[in-house]
């Protein structure tokens, strides 16, 4: 659907008036490599996506914040004068509003505003459409309403309101990675300092190919946050011997050492190995090493299924395929896991036939018709 689509369905839904509208734009995001380690305190390579979402949007002269989306055609309006808590039968409207009720809560006088979101990104599918849709609401009442907001403090506005608001003990990656993305290039974040670095992402005769299970998965519902508990409380073991902050900053050698139970030294063995192979990734994709790049990848997917046991048939099945085409550098799931997204770097020429045969391998294999998109790296939340 094209901007000009988008107008007309914004003004058949809200009419016109005096109030300019503006056009707003939040990329989904893919994690190349560290998959977990956000929250632990360790290092992550995330990238921005062409997928994302758009917003058209404009102030409204009351305080009535007006919400609809074209993927269910679902309309939800909040009076902001009132306190605004999360109720489930608010749907997907509960990370705008989420992004509403933490900039009241410092202290801002927002004005009414009527929004349209448009989503290319698949619902539920590790790809960060909740970020993406609580930076791009962050973005448009900062805009809307004449207020000074950093990129940075955009990016932890919207961790604050998916870990307080919605529920989900997320870490950093996701909503920095929509806030500071760039075009070409992947972010390596320490989620402990936010330091970060742009690593050029020169794919050259490759592209990403994102591939979508199509099994669904809540974040909130999931085994998401028993993971968190785990890694807190290996974490709690080896800090009774070791001065260290996160999980991440710990050494193999502590992990085999101090947790000795099975499936904390699991957790803790995966972040630990992760962090290791995010420092390598990211001088492999210094030196344009895409093939040590990809075998990390493969690697990475490895550590998620077996130690950290995130993974699933689904994933794994994609995954078995992309290690068997010679055409393919490497893979791995991305988002949190249970269903959802991989990715995968592949050879240009010969990407519609590895799409083909991956699609049909995974159907046999699961009985489930999965979705693949070409992905290319997009720049951060804009105003387009």
């Amino acid at each position: 659907m094209n901007i000009t689509n988008l107008r007309k369905i914004f003004f058949d839904t809200f009419g016109r008036d005096a109030n300019q509208e503006q056009v707003f734009f939040a990329p989904g995001r893919v994690c190349l490599i560290g998959e977990h380690i956000d929250y632990n305190g360790g290092l992550v390579v995330p990238a921005a996506i062409s997928l994302g979402i758009y917003a058209v949007a404009r102030k409204t002269n009351n305080q009535i914040l007006h919400l609809k989306s074209t993927i269910d055609n679902a309309e939800y309006t909040f009076d902001l004068t009132k306190e605004i808590s999360y109720n489930t039968k608010n749907s997907w409207a509960n990370y705008p509003l989420g992004m509403a009720a933490y900039l009241k809560n410092k202290g801002y006088v927002l004005n009414g505003c009527e929004i349209l979101f448009h989503s290319t990104l698949p619902v539920g599918s590790g790809l960060s459409s909740s970020a993406a849709v609580e930076v791009l609401t962050g973005k448009v009442l900062a805009t809307l309403n004449n207020i000074e907001i950093s990129r940075k403090d955009l990016a932890l506005a919207a961790k604050d309101v998916e870990n307080n608001f919605v529920g989900v003990q997320c870490g950093i990656m996701d909503q920095f990675a929509v806030a500071f993305g760039e075009e070409n290039h992947a972010i390596k974040l320490n989620c402990n300092t936010l330091e970060y670095e742009l690593l050029p992402l020169v794919l050259n005769e490759y592209k990403l190919v994102i591939f979508n299970t199509n099994k669904k998965r809540e974040l909130a519902e999931s085994a998401f946050n028993k993971r968190v508990s785990e890694c807190s409380e290996a974490l709690k073991l080896i800090q009774q011997y070791e001065p260290i902050n996160c999980l991440a900053d710990a050494t193999l050698e502590m992990v085999e050492k101090y947790v000795a139970n099975e499936t904390l030294y699991k957790r803790a063995y995966h972040v630990v190995s992760e962090n290791n192979r995010v420092k390598e990734a990211a001088e492999a994709l210094k030196k344009n090493d895409l093939h040590l790049f990809g075998k990390l990848l493969f690697e990475s997917h490895l550590s998620l299924k077996n130690n950290y046991e995130v993974s699933g048939k689904e994933l794994d099945s994609f995954i078995e395929y992309a290690a068997t085409n010679n055409n393919c550098l490497g893979a791995k799931m991305t988002g949190a896991g249970f269903g959802g997204c991989a990715v995968a770097v592949v050879e240009k020429t010969s990407i519609n036939s590895f799409i083909e045969e991956s699609l049909h391998y995974y159907k046999k294999n699961t009985h489930l018709t999965g979705t693949a998109y070409i992905a290319e790296i997009s720049d951060c939340v804009k105003i387009l």
